[in-house]
């Protein structure tokens, strides 16, 4: 079989070769302008992938790297399949963007207690230890008026609380400030008479507590106990107090839309006069002035009195034993006990706010032996401990959703003595000492 191969013409090679140098030369000029014109154009060459021998591992999905080309060493960062923003320019800060505001719902219940921080550096830190230590996680404080602006409108000491603030945030508890005893230079009767200026040289001074703690100090109760003309400044007056309650919430929530605002725990009392009104009949009265929309959570106080924590208010309101004979109506006589705060409930229920929740600001049992006026309802330092954890136990399961924070008191002031009434309340002795409750309520699964 013969092939037949072109044919060769004639004397022409030369030409052939310059043409085909030409061919060349035109062709790695186009690539290099295709280089300079696209820098970014990925080039992959082809390489023979040789097979693994068996002493050589196999390369796995995890073990494989993607190559980026280079030009004169310098990688290219392939462009990102999303837009990536611009930095702002060197010098200027990056702004935070602002969260949103924190939905005022607690934990059914979270666990707290009073201490008193304020006048003694060297024990503050010891009691906010043993809040902790007990698995607590609420610090309430008295933030009082006239020991921050006490010396004129606008001069501040800021000294005390930006040692209890920073004392509290190291250890994660959460801080409830409880806002209230006016300096002398608003004048008397405060805050009866404050309603003059609605308000204002408090409303400044919220103001200038929570721009300072802003995201530091998680709740705020506004004033304590109005329901008594000695807290008030003059005769029990709920209109007067949602008016103040209205301007304080406004006031925080400029500053720091995030902290929780809480109504005053009222005294849990039968007595209604110039001196005094029940705490339900108070708390009607502020919801039909209109008070719905300006707090977070409803403040009550839940004093345990004789009566074990399960006690049914009703049982209570017929037993002379655990009301003390009182001869006020029935109805009146069922805050002889810590189930009242379900009376309270109701009435949020009644006025179409059950979606918020209750914060127990004050609730306890004492032990005093000493003063008749309290000696009536005492109990031994076993069953404060012992009605205590069953007040928390009880509350979990009967008040949940609606019961949010629950502070105790007290973790005692160090100055105390026998002498003081408070002292009989507290779950530690002045030195730090634990008593039974304050052990039983470490132990008491949260």
């Amino acid at each position: 079989m013969k092939f037949e191969w072109p044919k060769r013409i004639g004397n022409n090679g030369p030409d052939l070769r310059v043409g085909a140098l030409l061919i060349i030369a035109a062709f790695l000029v186009g690539s290099l302008l295709a280089f300079c014109l696209f820098p970014h154009l990925p080039i992959r060459l082809a390489r023979a992938t040789p097979t693994p021998s068996p002493n050589q591992p196999t390369a796995t999905l995890e073990a494989l790297e993607f190559l980026t080309p280079t030009v004169e060493g310098e990688a290219i960062t392939p462009t990102p399949l999303a837009e990536t923003p611009t930095p702002p320019p060197t010098g200027e800060p990056i702004p935070t963007p602002t969260p949103p505001p924190r939905p005022p719902r607690l934990n059914s219940p979270e666990y707290g207690m009073q201490a008193f921080l304020w006048w003694r550096p060297e024990t503050a830190w010891r009691d906010l230890d043993l809040i902790k230590g007990a698995g607590f996680t609420w610090v309430k404080q008295v933030f009082a008026w006239i020991d921050i602006e006490g010396a004129g409108k606008g001069v501040y000491d800021w000294s005390r609380t930006d040692r209890i603030v920073e004392d509290a945030n190291s250890r994660g508890l959460h801080i409830l400030a409880a806002v209230f005893k006016p300096p002398a230079w608003v004048g008397p009767n405060y805050p009866a008479s404050g309603a003059v200026n609605n308000y204002r040289d408090f409303t400044d001074f919220l103001t200038a507590l929570a721009t300072r703690y802003k995201g530091r100090i998680r709740a705020y109760s506004i004033w304590n106990e109005p329901n008594l003309s000695r807290e008030w400044g003059g005769p029990p007056d709920p209109e007067g107090y949602m008016a103040l309650l209205k301007v304080a919430y406004q006031a925080i929530k400029a500053a720091d839309p995030n902290a929780l605002v809480i109504t005053a725990g009222l005294s849990p009392t039968t007595r209604w006069d110039n001196v005094a009104m029940p705490d339900i009949e108070y708390f009607k009265r502020i919801y039909q002035a209109g008070a719905k929309p300006y707090f977070d959570l409803l403040g009550a106080h839940a004093t345990g009195w004789k009566a074990p924590p399960e006690m049914d208010p009703a049982q209570v309101a017929s037993d002379p034993a655990y009301n003390n004979n009182d001869p006020s109506p029935a109805y009146l006589r069922r805050v002889y006990c810590f189930r009242h705060a379900e009376d309270i409930r109701q009435i949020m229920v009644d006025f179409g706010d059950a979606n918020k929740q209750i914060a127990v600001l004050e609730f306890g049992w004492t032990s005093d032996p000493a003063h008749p006026e309290y000696s009536w309802f005492a109990v031994t330092e076993e069953e404060k401990g012992e009605y205590l954890v069953r007040a928390y136990q009880y509350a979990k399961q009967h008040w949940t959703p609606w019961i949010g924070v629950m502070a105790l008191i007290y973790i005692s002031d160090p100055d105390w003595t026998q002498d003081h009434e408070q002292y009989w309340w507290a779950i530690t002795d002045p030195d730090g000492a634990p008593r039974p409750a304050y052990l039983m309520l470490s132990q008491m699964a949260k």
